[in-house]
């Protein structure tokens, strides 16, 4: 952990809920600014001796944020990217860095690339991408294959942090998140399932 996170004094938001943001996406909506209520509760922050805050999931997802649909993508629920970009944006201008929640072990079922193999099954070239893939048996969804999630939550589909396509998928999107909107870290969800040569090449 870098010095200035060892000195600093965490707030920590969940973005769907602070925000008021439906319980389920409609991926067919078109994105609200809920995100821009976090600038109006900065004055408080600062009051309170806040530096940094640690933002829960606001990559595009089904239902709580940490069933990923699209890891380049704020959650249509909380805006667009323009709208976390702004944010961060003021944030830093009151001194106040951003970390956000970095959900790698698991994608949601609306995964695009988890999608493809529902449609297309073993003549998906995205079977390799996901842990425990058997097309011998039928899930509890009644897919026509089985396959692991975290803690045995179907709905949270396990990645497979082995496969160079994913790393680089994921690495990808990390980057973007980095450069492009000048987050200050990562919190990582399930950092203790996560592969240990992901974290490694994820540190490096």
């Amino acid at each position: 952990m870098t010095d200035w996170a060892n000195h600093s004094i965490f707030y920590h938001i969940y973005p769907l809920g602070f925000c008021d943001a439906p319980m389920h996406n409609d991926f067919s909506a078109s994105p609200t600014d809920r995100l821009k209520k976090i600038v109006d509760w900065i004055p408080h922050l600062k009051q309170l001796g806040i530096n940094a805050i640690y933002l829960g999931p606001v990559f595009e997802s089904s239902t709580h944020g940490y069933d990923t649909a699209d890891f380049f993508t704020v959650d249509r629920r909380l805006g667009t990217n323009d709208t976390l970009s702004q944010l961060i944006a003021t944030l830093h201008q009151n001194n106040i860095r951003v970390i956000l929640d970095g959900v790698f072990h698991h994608a949601g079922r609306e995964f695009w690339a988890f999608q493809d193999v529902l449609r297309n099954r073993q003549n998906s070239m995205y079977c390799d991408w996901f842990s425990g893939l058997d097309f011998n048996k039928r899930s509890p969804y009644n897919d026509p294959f089985v396959y692991d999630g975290w803690n045995g939550h179907l709905n949270l589909v396990k990645l497979n942090l082995h496969n160079p396509g994913v790393k680089e998928h994921l690495f990808q999107a990390i980057d973007m998140w980095v450069r492009e909107f000048k987050i200050d870290g990562l919190r990582l969800d399930a950092a203790d399932a996560i592969d240990k040569n992901f974290l490694r090449e994820l540190a490096g």
